[in-house]
């Protein structure tokens, strides 16, 4: 098989920016590499993701469970690796990078479950769900972006909507508890399962993105080595 490399964070961590900066840096040094995205907004699959970000089954994230927001991404990472990226996976010299992934589920969902032993309940079932029953490769390495949740909505604010460009932002988005929430269920879950943790303010400055990715960069071809 060949790699999985996982970038996640909560809202406006800078996902996007740094897998794509990942992408050229690895392809420039003649890697075989695919970058891949989820939610997959242009695919069928993510429909279910885009009613729920969208509010249209409550307002408030915490109108749906846990374990029923989950199945929505699930499926629709499912569907992508099906679809899309299996037999690249299972090249022996190729790199997938994905942006967010079952690590998503873990930071926003867990986030809804307060009680310790409820929510590793919730993690069991979520790694038997995507990885044993849907049968989704395990990430190699997945980067935790430790964007605090200050800088993160300063970020926000001027960020159009991924999915809905005449909606502003989705139902995390706009829930400054929810974000507090998944951020402080973030730090305590990357500890858990050994996350890279990459800091990316410091003193409530948001670092330099270069200087972010270069750490990245490194992590990656240390694990590659």
């Amino acid at each position: 098989m060949g790699k999985l490399i996982a970038i996640d964070g909560v809202d406006a961590s800078g996902k996007q920016t740094h897998t794509k900066m990942l992408y050229e840096r690895l392809k420039a040094d003649g890697r075989n590499v695919k970058l891949i995205t989820f939610p997959d907004y242009e695919s069928e699959s993510s429909a279910l993701v885009k009613m729920y970000l969208s509010g249209k089954f409550g307002d408030d994230p915490d109108d749906v469970n846990a374990y029923a927001a989950s199945s929505f991404f699930a499926a629709d990472r499912f569907a992508s690796y099906r679809m899309n990226w299996k037999k690249d996976y299972e090249a022996p010299d190729m790199i997938i990078i994905a942006d967010r992934y079952t690590s998503s589920n873990m930071i926003h969902q867990a986030s809804k479950i307060d009680d310790e032993e409820e929510k590793n309940k919730f993690l069991d079932w979520l790694y038997e769900l995507e990885f044993k029953i849907y049968g989704l490769p395990e990430p190699d390495i997945t980067f935790f972006l430790d964007m605090p949740v200050e800088c993160a909505q300063k970020l926000m604010a001027e960020r159009e909507n991924k999915f809905d460009k005449n909606q502003t932002k989705d139902i995390h988005e706009r829930n400054t508890d929810y974000l507090k929430k998944s951020y402080d269920n973030a730090c305590h879950i990357a500890k858990i399962y050994n996350w890279k943790h990459i800091l990316c303010a410091k003193d409530t400055l948001v670092r330099p993105i270069c200087e972010i990715n270069d750490e990245i960069y490194a992590a990656v071809n240390s694990m590659l080595k």
